[in-house]
């Protein structure tokens, strides 16, 4: 008989009921339906697919593109008393044959496996010879050519369609406009599969971006009151990570690199490290990402741009996925955008490609540059549309100085509109600023009315008015026509003078955060914070696992608050299901019991 979903939620996962959209999702998923999932990070996307995977007969498949990421989730899931296991190329010959006669007698939950070792043609014919209850496409958007992480390997995945014809396939990703949805649903052929698109709002995150003076004392002044936290700093190369990496050793904080140069042994070491104990700061490139499931890192910075907003969301997803508040902080400067730039132009990729590239670059750079509130711009760009200012983060809590900008604007959307709505940046600001180049000419635009109308008005200031215009949503860019620009309906009111516009007045006015959030822990309770912190450290080391993985900090704390006398008592605990109580409940009632 099915095991009810609440059922398996409540007695093993340890959640009293289900958050957003988890229920509609899991009930679909388990009556069959192929499902897209769009959820932030911390959202709880690995229940949409878990729980139907055990409700459901046979063995569910979830398709995650790290080692990282699946040795760390079926540990997790093993705590929980679930029969997970992966397949990847960390294990041995025995260790492959024994999983292979555990999936063979039935014995095996989930299995995760990467995309390239489940499209081998021996792997797909045994396992399409299985009972298999579902199948979950993690970090979805790797399928998307025109994403940010796109991985060739998931383009095979359309396969399962045809090998598993009855089994549910469910897509997943933190990321994914509405352009790039269509494309993983296209790519993937789900089968008329029901859409579920959370908020993209990760709240607790406070963030701040402030123009490069000296990224190493901005980084440290950042770091100050953080030296018992963990978190992530994210540098564009290797050589900045290891640099980076040791000189905050020199400045007594516990740093290690990580990048795929370094050797395979060094970064399992270094991952362990970070996933295991407490107030390390991982420096990393890009390669360190998804897969990171630590609940407790409290901020994520940036040394260096990323290439789009969607990576940067993707990445600043790491932090706070306790729901606790947390920090994404970044620094940029022109340098940044000199180098990112270089490495599209200088790609083997198509024009096509380069020019979504640099169109992704230049919406981050406007996001950078907004007045109004950073996360309502940030969600407008997910297509979210959020009015109301968030107060969390740099431009609410200081807002940058603004400048009229009503009559440039006017002027740049003029000239979009005079010379057809098809032409991208370069185009419209060499009329603009009056430049008789042989494609002005050939079109005869020298003879706009708009033509050297912005001589007077540097290169860059225009480019900067054009980034806010687009991220501030006055203004799109039609990546499929060249990057043609087109005002939108909201530009309407600007060019006929019936509103003002203001934009950023100085890029390099630095924007400081006003104080920082104190731990929500009081002092009468901070003895048995501590000691619960200890218990738990302890229990972790013995069994070689990470400390999350015995019980979050949200946990610890409401055990801190409630201080429970007993088993119905714990049970009634977040994350304190069956199997998680008969294995750790005893060890911290104890603690619990000294300090009653």
């Amino acid at each position: 008989m099915q095991e009810p979903p609440l059922h398996i939620l409540n007695n093993i996962f340890g959640y009293s009921e289900f958050r957003g959209q988890q229920e509609e999702i899991v009930g679909s998923a388990i009556n069959g339906e192929d499902c897209l999932v769009i959820m932030p990070t911390g959202g709880g996307k690995s229940l949409c697919y878990q729980i139907p995977a055990l409700a459901r007969k046979g063995m569910g498949i979830v398709v995650s593109p790290l080692i990282a990421l699946m040795e760390d989730q079926v540990t997790t899931l093993q705590q929980l008393g679930i029969n997970a296991a992966y397949l990847n190329s960390t294990l041995t010959r025995e260790e492959k044959s024994n999983l292979a006669q555990a999936i063979n007698h039935g014995d095996i939950d989930i299995l995760y496996i990467a995309p390239e070792r489940l499209l081998q043609s021996n792997t797909l014919n045994w396992l399409s010879t299985k009972d298999i209850s579902l199948i979950a496409i993690d970090e979805a958007h790797c399928v998307s050519q025109w994403g940010h992480d796109f991985r060739a390997d998931y383009l095979g995945l359309h396969q399962l369609k045809e090998v598993f014809p009855n089994t549910p396939r469910i897509a997943l990703t933190a990321t994914a406009n509405q352009e790039h949805q269509n494309e993983i649903v296209d790519r993937l052929e789900l089968s008329a599969p029901k859409r579920f698109v959370s908020s993209f709002d990760r709240p607790n995150i406070h963030y701040s971006v402030q123009p490069k003076k000296n990224a190493r004392t901005q980084l440290i002044q950042f770091l100050k009151a953080r030296r018992q936290q963990a978190g992530i700093v994210y540098c564009l190369s290797r050589k900045k990570v290891e640099s980076t990496a040791e000189w905050l050793r020199k400045q007594g904080i516990n740093a290690l690199p990580y990048h795929a140069g370094l050797d395979t042994s060094i970064r399992a070491d270094n991952l362990k490290v970070f996933l295991q104990e407490d107030a390390v700061v991982m420096v990393a490139t890009i390669a360190f990402g998804m897969g990171i499931d630590k609940p407790d890192v409290r901020f994520v910075c940036h040394l260096d741009l990323p290439k789009s907003i969607e990576a940067y969301y993707q990445e600043t997803g790491r932090a706070g996925r306790d729901g606790n508040p947390a920090d994404a902080w970044m620094v940029y400067g022109l340098n940044d955008v000199v180098q990112l730039r270089q490495m599209v132009d200088q790609s083997n990729a198509s024009e096509e490609h380069k020019r979504n590239e640099r169109s992704k670059l230049d919406s981050l750079l406007g996001w950078c540059e907004v007045t109004n509130c950073r996360r309502t711009a940030l969600l407008n760009y997910f297509g979210e549309s959020v009015e109301a200012n968030c107060g969390n983060c740099d431009t609410c809590t200081t807002p940058p100085p603004k400048w009229d900008a009503t009559e440039p604007a006017q002027k740049l959307m003029s000239n979009i509109v005079r010379t057809g709505q098809r032409f991208g940046v370069v185009y419209n600001l060499e009329v603009l600023r009056g430049k008789k180049t042989d494609k002005v000419l050939q079109y005869g635009h020298e003879k706009l009315s708009t033509f050297g109308i912005g001589k007077d008005v540097p290169e860059d200031t225009w480019r900067s008015i054009l980034r806010q215009l687009i991220v501030q949503g006055f203004i799109s860019v039609d990546i499929n026509n060249y990057g043609a620009l087109q005002l939108t309906e909201k530009s309407r009111p600007i060019l006929r003078g019936e509103s003002q516009l203001f934009l950023r007045k100085d890029l390099k006015e630095d924007i400081e955060k006003k104080g920082y959030r104190k731990s929500s822990v009081s002092d009468n309770d901070r003895e048995l914070w501590n000691a619960l912190r200890q218990c738990r450290a302890s229990l972790s080391q013995s069994l070689n696992i990470a400390p999350y993985q015995v019980f979050h900090d949200a946990t610890l704390m409401e055990m801190m608050e409630e201080k429970p006398k007993d088993k119905f008592e714990m049970l009634q605990l977040n994350g304190m299901g069956e199997k998680k109580f008969e294995r750790f409940g005893p060890q911290f009632m104890d603690v619990i019991a000294k300090f009653r």
